[in-house]
């Protein structure tokens, strides 16, 4: 079986990572797969939405360093392997307009904490441990975590937590806001695809702009954003789903949406 698995199903791209024996720790390999699945999901007009899990009871511990063994890394050839490698996740993540759930069971830490914060929302297993453990070995996050997380847990919390590299069990990532439900880990999936299901049935081109104009607004003032959302407004009303779905909310039944 490959170590990263993708597939589409009723509108759901799965990207399974599959390295459980290495608690789904990624290769350069498997990251670049893992990037490719992304902007594969992004051009495939019959995906709607993206889950993100792992195999074997584990999300992701982070780069595989068994794969540097023996290796020397000047400073450039190690800018080079987050840039041209394990930075391709987040960009083609930052890019993708369509929803990303991230399905966390056990270990979430360093790079695999970071790879569930790049997703929109993170549902949790009872299982599930988050870490940014880069200070335990004397480094810092290289895959945007002193960017993600003040933005969705606050600064104040986000350096407790990036200082110290503390484990976070589900039930306190919850409490603050670190992930958006929590469930038993047998259920997690049942959950995960349940709620991606409901995306799925909405107008897509109506829940791809949403988050783009959320993610716009965070870097806007409000006179910007209301000009720029006016002009979003305008295109999704001209779209045959905006009619579709004004049809189907009169006469009280289901909306059939083609993404046009």
């Amino acid at each position: 079986m490959a170590d990263l698995e993708y597939t589409v199903r009723d509108g759901i791209a799965t990207i399974l990572l599959n390295r459980p024996e290495r608690k789904n720790a990624f290769t350069m390999a498997v990251v670049n797969a893992w990037a490719d699945a992304l902007l594969q999901a992004d051009q495939d007009p019959e995906v709607r939405v993206v889950v993100v899990t792992g195999a074997g009871g584990s999300f992701c511990s982070g780069v595989d360093l068994s794969e540097f063994k023996g290796e020397e890394r000047t400073p450039l050839a190690e800018k080079q392997l987050l840039t041209r490698n394990v930075h391709r996740v987040a960009l083609a993540l930052e890019g993708l307009d369509k929803p990303v759930i991230a399905a966390v069971t056990g270990p979430a830490v360093g790079a695999g904490m970071d790879m569930a914060l790049l997703c929109d929302l993170r549902f949790a297993g009872r299982s599930a441990r988050f870490s940014e453990g880069y200070i335990k070995v004397g480094l810092v996050p290289g895959d945007g975590g002193c960017w993600l997380l003040p933005r969705v847990v606050g600064t104040s919390t986000a350096l407790r937590l990036l200082w110290t590299g503390d484990f976070v069990g589900a039930d306190e990532a919850l409490r603050i806001g670190l992930v958006d439900e929590v469930h038993e880990d047998e259920d997690l999936m049942d959950a995960v695809h349940a709620y991606a299901a409901r995306l799925a049935e909405r107008p897509p081109v109506a829940v791809q702009t949403i988050k783009r104009a959320v993610r716009q607004g965070a870097r806007h003032d409000l006179r910007t954003h209301l000009d720029l959302i006016s002009s979003h407004l305008a295109v999704i009303t001209a779209t045959e789903d905006s009619k579709e779905a004004f049809a189907a909310f009169q006469e009280k039944r289901p909306g059939v949406f083609t993404g046009r």
